[in-house]
Formats: C-alpha cells, sequence, structure tokens
C-alpha cells in the first residue's frame, strides 16, 4: 500500500461522515426543498403552488368558454350560419302602370341574374370565353371576376330570359361548372320614349328616379323575399340541400288618366312647334276639366332613357317652372270683379290709350292711341292690358283683387300627383307695392306654374269649383277618390266668363286655334319674361293658349305653350293648339257641338 492511499484511510477514519455519496446526498436534498417536492424542504406548499397554479388556467378556460357561449353565440352563430348557407334576393314584381285603356306604359318582366363561385369555376377561361359568346364584354373583365379568392360574384344583372337560357345551355353542354342563374325582374317600356316624362323611369336597383315611377314609388315598390341555401364549406350550393324560402310580395298595379294615343300626338305637334317657333321650349298639359284627370302632359326637351345627359328632360315644366302667364290672367282678372259684384260682362268703361301703373305707363299691344268706350267682354275679347289695369286699380281695388288671386290658388301648389311642383313667386296683399295690383292685372309681376293657370280655367268649366289636377285614377282595384276644393266663383258668374271666353275664341286672338264644328272658350296670353339683368326681354315672350270645349259641357282643356319665342301667341301657340285639339276631340271621343 502506497504512503497516499494509507493517508486516505487515515482520512476517512477521522471524518466518517463525509461518505462517497456525499454528493447525490446534497443534490437530493435541493430538489426536495422545491415547491411540490418531498422532504425537509418541500413540505405541503409547494403542492399548494401546483393545485393553484392549475385552477388559475382551468378558470382563465372557463370563462373564455362563458364569453364565447353567453356574450358571442349570436356572432358566431350568424358567422356559422352565413359560411354554410348562401342567401339569394327573391326580387318583387314592381306594379305595372298602365292608361286609362288598359295599354302598359310600365312593366315588370322575367329576366335571369347570373352569379359564380370562383371556387366552384374549375376552367376560368372557358367559362370566359362562353360568357364573352353570350353576354359580350370583355374575357379579362371575367376572368377578373372568376379568380377572386371569393365564394360569390355577379357576373350579369337582369339579363333577358333567352339570353340566359341560351347561355345556361352552353355551359352544360362544355360542362362548365360554377355559374349559377337566379330568377329577377327588370322595368320595361313597352311604349319606349312616348309618355316617359310622365311614367319616369327606374333605376338598377329598382327604384323609381322619376315622374310617376317616383312619385307612387312605396306603392309600385314590392316587398323583396329570400332564400337561403345549404351550402358546402367552398361556399358551393349543395344540390337537394335544405333551403328556406320568404316569397317577395309584388307591388301594386296602378292605372292612369293618361291616353296614350293623345300622349303621343302632343309630344309630337310641341317638339316641332318649338323648331318652328324658335322657342326655348315648350309645354301642352290636356285635362278632363270636370274631373281634373290629365289626359296628357309633356314639356321639351323629351328624356332619352339612352341618354339622359341633360337631367332637366325629366322636369314636366308646367310643374316645376314658374312663368309669367301673360293675358291667360284676364280671366282671372275679370271673374274676380264679377264675382265681387264690381261689375257684369256687360258694363261699359272709358279706357284711355295708357294707365300709369306705378311709375310706367302700360299701353295695349295694338298700339291704341286714343280713348274708347269697351265693355269688360270687349276688354277679354281684345284683350286690353290698359283696360285691366284699370279694373284692379280703379273699380276692384287691391285688397279684393288679392283676396280673388288666393281663392284661385295662384302662388300655393295645386297638389298635382307629380314630383317638383313649386309654389311660384306671388306677393301678399302686405307685400304690394305701387305697381303690383295693376300689372298681376294683366299677368305680370308674378310667376307661377302653368298648372296653376290649367286648374284655375278649369275650375271656371266646372261651375267655379277646382279640382286637383291628378294623373292616377285606380290604385290596384281600389278607385282613388280627388277631392274638390272650395268653390272660387259663383255659376252665375262662371257662366258669365265661360261667355266671354267664348268671344275670345270667335272673335278675338284665339281664332287661330279654333277648330271647325266645335265651341271653344279660352284665352291667350302673350306674357313678358323677366331679365336676369332686371326688367324684361325684348321680343321674348310666353306664347299660350288654354281653352275647353264643348263651352256647355266641357268635356276636354287644352294648354299649349310656348316659352321664350319671339312670336305672338295668336301666330305660334294657337297655331299648334288647333292642332292638338283636332286630333285630341277624335282620340277622346268629343263630338261637336250641336
Amino acid at each position: 500500500m502506497s504512503s497516499r492511499d494509507r493517508q486516505n484511510r487515515r482520512a476517512r477514519r477521522n471524518h466518517p461522515e463525509a461518505s462517497y455519496d456525499e454528493a447525490s446526498r446534497a443534490r437530493y436534498r435541493v430538489r426536495a426543498a422545491r415547491p411540490g417536492g418531498s422532504g425537509t424542504g418541500g413540505d405541503d406548499h409547494g403542492l399548494a403552488v401546483t393545485r393553484a397554479t392549475f385552477l388559475g388556467l382551468l378558470a382563465v378556460v372557463a370563462a373564455r368558454l362563458a364569453y364565447l357561449q353567453i356574450f358571442k353565440h349570436g356572432e358566431l352563430s350568424s358567422s356559422a350560419e352565413a359560411q354554410r348557407t348562401n342567401k339569394m334576393v327573391l326580387h318583387a314584381k314592381r306594379g305595372t302602370i298602365y292608361d286609362r285603356n288598359g295599354n302598359a306604359l310600365a312593366m315588370s318582366v322575367d329576366c335571369e341574374t347570373i352569379y359564380a363561385n370562383p371556387k366552384a369555376v374549375s376552367d376560368p377561361s372557358g367559362v370566359s370565353n362562353v360568357l364573352v359568346s353570350a353576354l359580350g364584354g370583355e374575357k379579362d373583365d371575367y376572368m377578373e371576376l372568376l379568380t377572386k379568392d371569393t365564394t360569390f360574384v355577379y357576373l350579369a344583372r337582369q339579363v333577358d330570359q333567352e339570353v340566359a337560357d341560351q347561355l345556361s345551355k352552353q355551359l352544360a353542354a362544355r360542362e362548365l361548372t360554377g355559374v349559377y342563374f337566379i330568377s329577377d325582374t327588370k322595368r320595361v317600356y313597352p311604349y319606349g320614349s312616348t309618355g316617359a316624362q310622365v311614367v319616369g323611369y327606374v333605376g338598377t336597383e329598382g327604384k323609381g328616379l322619376s315622374g310617376l315611377e317616383l312619385y307612387y314609388d312605396d306603392i309600385l315598390t314590392g316587398t323583396d323575399g329570400e332564400m337561403l341555401m345549404e351550402a358546402g364549406l367552398d361556399g358551393t350550393p349543395i344540390a337537394g340541400g335544405a333551403s328556406e324560402v320568404t316569397e317577395a310580395r309584388d307591388g301594386v298595379d296602378l292605372v292612369t288618366s293618361i291616353d296614350v294615343d293623345l300622349q303621343a300626338v302632343c309630344e309630337d305637334v310641341i317638339s316641332r312647334a318649338v323648331e318652328t317657333y324658335s322657342a326655348e321650349s315648350g309645354s301642352v298639359m290636356v285635362t278632363d276639366p270636370l274631373t281634373g284627370e290629365i289626359l296628357a302632359a309633356c314639356s321639351t326637351p323629351l328624356p332619352d332613357f339612352s341618354n339622359l345627359e341633360d337631367a332637366s328632360s325629366l322636369n314636366l315644366k308646367l310643374v316645376s317652372s314658374a312663368f309669367e302667364p301673360g293675358s291667360l290672367f284676364k280671366v282671372l282678372t275679370t271673374s274676380i270683379g264679377i264675382e265681387g259684384g264690381f261689375f257684369t260682362e256687360d258694363t261699359v268703361y272709358t279706357v284711355p290709350p295708357q294707365v300709369l301703373v306705378g311709375d310706367d305707363y302700360v299701353t295695349d299691344v295694338d298700339g291704341r292711341d286714343y280713348t274708347m268706350d269697351m265693355s269688360v267682354r270687349d276688354m277679354l275679347v281684345k284683350s286690353s292690358n290698359t283696360a285691366m289695369a284699370q279694373l284692379v286699380q280703379d273699380v276692384i281695388g287691391a285688397e279684393a283683387f288679392s283676396e280673388g288671386v288666393a281663392r284661385y290658388g295662384i302662388g300655393k301648389a295645386t297638389g298635382i300627383d307629380f314630383p317638383g311642383e313649386v309654389d311660384g313667386i306671388v306677393r301678399s296683399l302686405e307685400e304690394y307695392d305701387g305697381a303690383t295690383a295693376g300689372s298681376m292685372a294683366f299677368g305680370q309681376g308674378l310667376a307661377v306654374p302653368l298648372v296653376q293657370i290649367v286648374r284655375a280655367f278649369g275650375a271656371v268649366a266646372n261651375g267655379g269649383v277646382p279640382l286637383t289636377p291628378h294623373f292616377l285614377v285606380y290604385r290596384g282595384d281600389e278607385q282613388v277618390e280627388w277631392p274638390a276644393g272650395d268653390r272660387i266663383i259663383s255659376e252665375e258668374t262662371a257662366a258669365q266668363e265661360v261667355d266671354m271666353m267664348r268671344g275670345v275664341m270667335a272673335e278675338g286672338s284665339g281664332t287661330t286655334g279654333q277648330v271647325e264644328g266645335y265651341d271653344f272658350a279660352g284665352k291667350t296670353g302673350t306674357g313678358e319674361q323677366a331679365s336676369e339683368d332686371g326688367g324684361y326681354r325684348q321680343g321674348s315672350y310666353v306664347s299660350s293658349l288654354c281653352a275647353f270645349a264643348n263651352a256647355e259641357a266641357p268635356e276636354i282643356l287644352v294648354y299649349v305653350g310656348l316659352n321664350n319665342t319671339p312670336y305672338l301667341s295668336s301666330g305660334s301657340a294657337g297655331v299648334a293648339f288647333r292642332e292638338i285639339a283636332q286630333q285630341a276631340v277624335g282620340i277622346l271621343g268629343v263630338s261637336p257641338a250641336s
């Protein structure tokens, strides 16, 4: 044994606790002292910490589950439902608009809307080629749609049924997948542009944008339905899968007072008259004065739905634009005086060649430079401005005149069932200045939509009772009632006024509008128009004629106006009036006077 070995043995004898496995026991003690260990350092503290940690994690998981099940349940359910269903809108069929004779002016026809699920399209190029062939367009546009990362894209909306059927056959023949069809409807107008201004049109979303389509949109529009179809994970509808359908409810049909044949005549005549008489625009309205029904109405320019660059063509100027009515207003002036007991049609006055109105002198168009005696009837037949100004300023008075104008509803909307009606600009009595009454006596110093004049003339024709000009006659099977307004003038006053208006058509400025064999009562107007720079435009008039027939029992009232024309009414509007009236009495079956 070496001396080193002997030294080691002595060391072990002197220190018996320092055995060879001391390091191992030390490591054990360290592990036992850790949380959850055993031995003098581990006891129960380590177990408690481990249990607490586990319970904490369990609470977090439970809270998350509770949040998802309670607070996010609806959202998650909707999301899951959306992933396994495809929802399609079932478009309601819009109500049909008919004319008075049952001709469809606007109707909805069946068509197809075409869509695709790009994830189900196995051959985007092939499908695109077929789409170009059937629908037109560019292949690149279809390719962009068919390769999108989605399960739904529209390819074409409101495709004609025949075209859609042909496309479906072509796709099937080439075994091209991923393209689907759904029934739809679209608006068509069987008479093209005839009556388009009145009927209006519908946008791509199925909402009325102008005319009666807009005014009665809530009635014409039905309630869309929907179809929920079960779909696979990629969004493709499952053949034979479950579906839930909520049926669409179609809109209500409307029958209007329009006669489409008469409408076509009015549009043709006024369009030619505007060109012939160098007018800025022209308007026509034909009514039944005993009911208020509008049989035809239009203003130029007439709309072309294929090119609506000029949005003003959608406006019916008789309703939406205000003009100085000119001598048409003399019918109101004389009837107000007769109704007030100030004179009769036979009362005679001495009329000077000029009358001071405000700071200016008013003269007659015929250039009369001498004083003459005139009956009130003569004043209307000759259309004397000086006489009318004299009657209002010296006989009727501003207060009675203003009250009469208000009774006629001048300056107030008529309530016509058409969008865009304006009130016009008419001064109240408190706003009168020295020239107001005298100027308004012959139709200047105020601006109104001419539908107000049509209503006023209709009241005279109807024995003094005004009616609301209107288009709607039936809503579905229900006849629409349009109540009459308060009486404006008595039957006796109306009878005198009608007699004077007959004289205008037989002897005065309305002779150019007379239709042989018919007894028309009316009045012409040549209204100067205010200039933007102040004063009045030189050689620019609203030339018009409004008359009804036959005078004893009127069945038809016609207004024709040419806006901003250099021609007087007798040589322009009167001529267009006669052409329209001649055809109107035939179309409507109005018999000649006995």
